[in-house]
């Protein structure tokens, strides 16, 4: 099943293909697994960060004084719990600055239904950016839930990173939130009858924290 759609951008990059192979060999441990996940996710970054707007100015070089250019405004990294944390790092590497939003949200399993267990945004003061991070879009359940909490909370622009993404779950999110830019390092094929990604790579968050 082929998914195309103005604001979800595959990444296009040998070394993704690379990484996605050893994501998704069950023979890979957990450490070599976090590894892949970094890796991935440091591509997706350099990726998603490609156009966010500058603001100029100058510096002085041991030679000369030059334009320069930096980023404009507050960014906030948002993993979602638990899986999102082994893609964190990789952002942050790149956005040293960025602040970090956790967003507890599971699927029940018998419904496939989002369930929030954990959130703390504040009230006011959103950022600029928010760059939510979660390893894989099934069925967009978790997805369509925290878009709307940070949409509650202000933000005006959203941005979305996953590893793998489901046509079903891409499908509910743009017809849901068309303005939320989604890169996935790949679009795999459908969900199961039990709504997990095929042909996938397993349960991410137990593949990152060993816990099978």
């Amino acid at each position: 099943m082929q998914f195309q759609h103005p604001s979800v951008t595959p990444l296009q990059h040998s070394l993704a293909q690379h990484h996605l192979a050893g994501l998704r060999d069950s023979a890979t441990p957990s450490a070599i697994f976090r590894q892949h996940v970094d890796c991935l996710a440091s591509l997706l970054a350099a990726e998603l960060t490609r156009d966010l707007p500058l603001q100029s100015g100058t510096v002085q070089t041991p030679m000369e004084t030059t334009p320069a250019f930096r980023l404009k405004g507050r960014l906030a990294i948002v993993p979602i719990l638990r899986a999102g944390l082994g893609m964190t790092d990789a952002f942050l590497r790149l956005l040293p600055d960025a602040e970090v939003r956790h967003l507890g949200i599971c699927r029940d399993e018998a419904t496939a239904m989002p369930v929030e267990y954990y959130q703390k945004l504040p009230d006011s003061n959103p950022p600029d950016v928010a760059i939510i991070v979660d390893p894989m879009l099934a069925t967009g359940g978790s997805i369509l839930h925290a878009v709307q909490l940070l949409k509650r909370w202000g933000v005006p622009q959203i941005r979305f990173a996953c590893l793998i993404a489901a046509p079903e779950g891409l499908q509910q999110l743009t017809s849901v939130h068309p303005d939320v830019q989604v890169f996935a390092a790949s679009i795999d094929r459908q969900l199961n009858s039990r709504s997990y990604i095929l042909p996938g790579l397993g349960d991410a968050g137990d593949r990152i924290f060993n816990t099978p």
